[in-house]
């Protein structure tokens, strides 16, 4: 029997003509108002949940973020209208939130009346929980449906990869890409790949007639124009600061990837990666990998500098080093807190599985930028 979401989309799918274009599948599975994957009341991130976050480590992380952008508000100058922000794009449940207003309200009080926390999310049920969350830092932090013109910090951890993407496939034998949507049956499973009608121009540019000959047949490219979008308009709103995302992703700017034939699409469960994305909407959390480079090319468009695109290990391992450079500024390492970083920051673990990207506006030195030690 057909899910109350499901039956939606599938009406969706009768009305667009039998076809629907996967982006707009996946944009309803995650986040359809009060039925999306990101709209369940219950925990699905940690482990109870479907997946593991930086966040759900432990505090670290988020402490690690505070300690470098307090650091990042001590040379910015507030507006004269309002304070300095530090934005964060997809709070989900709110607590990398109190992580980092925990830290800065233990180490740096003195930044409470030069900034605000601001949280982006458009959905009443996710504010919810954050507000709850960070009842007791009531009057230091609000909240935007979207981004808007800010001074100071926009970050992301782990947003842009639930950003809805566009498949495109290659048909070897008619040498031509296709697009794939989805369809719908009534016996399960109820939705299924179909390719939408029409031509597509290549979504990888002009590739020589060497290269399309050894193409295999259904290869599979992934695009995500809306977290470009995204970028891109976070990118136009800083008009003084930082913008900073961590997320999987690849960071090569390559327009085919030998290595994953399929793409990147894929489905989590119960910690369970499974590629049978199109069953449940609303059951499984969905993700592709960033295309860091295209970001990188969004931002720089926009004016700003790119100070860092690297693997979260050697990112957090910065930050650690300034933490270590100065007395009293950090809370100490115990063991627990210890094994969280080599989490974090462990190749094996999170620390390649993460990459870190750090735009600036306006355009400084690199070492100025981060008040980091500059890279070799």
């Amino acid at each position: 029997m057909m899910s109350p979401l499901s039956r939606r989309m599938a009406d969706e799918i009768a009305a667009s003509g039998g076809v629907l274009r996967f982006d707009r599948f996946m944009a309803r599975a995650l986040y359809e108002p009060g039925l999306g994957y990101y709209e369940r009341p219950d925990t699905n991130v940690g482990r109870r949940g479907d997946f593991f976050t930086s966040v759900a480590v432990g505090a670290v992380f988020g402490e690690l973020l505070a300690f470098q952008f307090s650091r990042w508000c001590d040379a910015l100058r507030s507006p004269a209208a309002e304070p300095l922000r530090l934005v964060e794009a997809g709070g989900h449940d709110g607590q990398l939130a109190e992580d980092i207003l925990s830290w800065l309200q233990e180490w740096r009080p003195d930044l409470q009346e030069k900034f605000r926390y601001t949280l982006i999310d458009p959905s009443p049920i996710r504010q919810a929980r954050q507000r709850a969350r960070l009842v007791n830092f009531e009057g230091q932090v609000d909240w935007w449906a979207a981004i808007q013109p800010f001074s100071g910090i926009v970050f992301a951890n782990e947003l842009l990869d639930a950003f809805p993407v566009r498949r495109f496939g290659w048909d070897r034998p008619q040498r031509r890409w296709f697009e794939w949507g989805v369809a719908s049956r009534d016996t399960e499973p109820f939705f299924v790949w179909a390719r939408l009608p029409g031509g597509l121009d290549s979504p990888v540019g002009s590739l020589p007639d060497s290269v399309l000959g050894m193409i295999p047949d259904g290869f599979i490219v992934e695009q995500s124009p809306a977290a470009e979008a995204w970028w891109r308009a976070a990118a136009d709103c800083l008009t003084d600061g930082w913008l900073v995302t961590a997320d999987y992703g690849t960071r090569r700017d390559l327009p085919l990837d030998p290595d994953r034939p399929e793409g990147t699409l894929r489905g989590y469960r119960n910690h369970k990666v499974t590629r049978q994305v199109l069953d449940k909407p609303g059951e499984q959390d969905l993700t592709a990998h960033v295309n860091f480079d295209h970001l990188r090319q969004a931002g720089e468009a926009s004016g700003l500098q790119t100070a860092y695109l690297e693997f979260q290990e050697r990112w957090l391992n910065r930050i650690f080093a300034a933490t270590s450079a100065v007395e009293n500024c950090f809370t100490p390492w115990t063991p627990q807190r210890v094994r969280q970083f080599q989490t974090l920051t462990h190749p094996g673990h999170l620390g390649r599985a993460f990459s870190v990207l750090v735009q600036r506006r306006p355009v400084q030195q690199q070492s100025a930028i981060l008040n980091l030690p500059p890279i070799e």
